[in-house]
């Protein structure tokens, strides 16, 4: 364990204060971008236990993946992220996870996932302005994306994904309930949630490629 990495308490007040939130569509706006996807990926790890299916990770480019996969703030994210780095998928107890980015030629698995059986995905954007990778030199095509939003990224998910987690900071997104957690400003913390079971406890050895 990483001295600066967050202490199991503080995972489960983060994990507690979204499982306690109303909205299903989450955007945490906060700075600190590892502490963030710390929470909300053991969150995401703990949903899928209780609601089985398909899970995605949608990271803006492979930079970001890799900056995420050194500095997120607790091991069982790290080591997740490195197993799910190729192919790409990886099966999680009775859940299948799934990786792509913000780029139109990464979708090709996601998009043919049977979306019934999407469950939740987390979607994480770093600082750039231009979000979309990958854009096609044809005009016509780059007058279609013209006229999508500039989130396309996460309104292509908001269509058929029933819980989303959307991390990025100084961003507006329509139709998402913005939550801080209290303990990233040493304020207050929450009790934990009676039976939530993280990080800790998560075995490696379930995990199948």
């Amino acid at each position: 364990m990483s001295n600066k990495d967050l202490t199991k308490e503080e995972l489960y007040q983060g994990v507690k204060q979204i499982i306690e939130t109303e909205s299903n569509h989450i955007h945490l706006c906060q700075q600190k971008l590892y502490t963030l996807f710390s929470v909300a990926f053991n969150y995401l790890l703990f949903e899928s236990e209780r609601n089985p299916g398909h899970y995605i990770i949608r990271v803006e480019d492979n930079y970001l993946l890799e900056k995420l996969t050194r500095n997120s703030k607790d091991l069982s994210s790290r080591k997740f992220l490195q197993k799910l780095n190729l192919p790409r998928r990886l099966k999680y107890g009775n859940s299948m996870f799934h990786l792509d980015f913000f780029s139109f030629t990464t979708w090709a698995n996601t998009n043919e996932l049977p979306k019934q059986k999407v469950k939740g995905a987390l979607v994480v954007k770093n600082a750039n302005r231009q979000v979309m990778q990958d854009i096609p030199e044809d005009e016509e095509v780059q007058a279609v994306l013209a006229s999508m939003p500039k989130d396309y990224y996460l309104k292509s998910l908001q269509d058929f994904v029933p819980n989303i987690i959307s991390i990025a900071f100084q961003e507006e997104f329509e139709g998402m309930e913005k939550i801080k957690f209290p303990f990233i400003k040493d304020e207050s913390h929450l009790k934990p949630l009676r039976g939530v079971q993280i990080s800790g406890d998560i075995n490696f050895d379930d995990l199948e490629d």
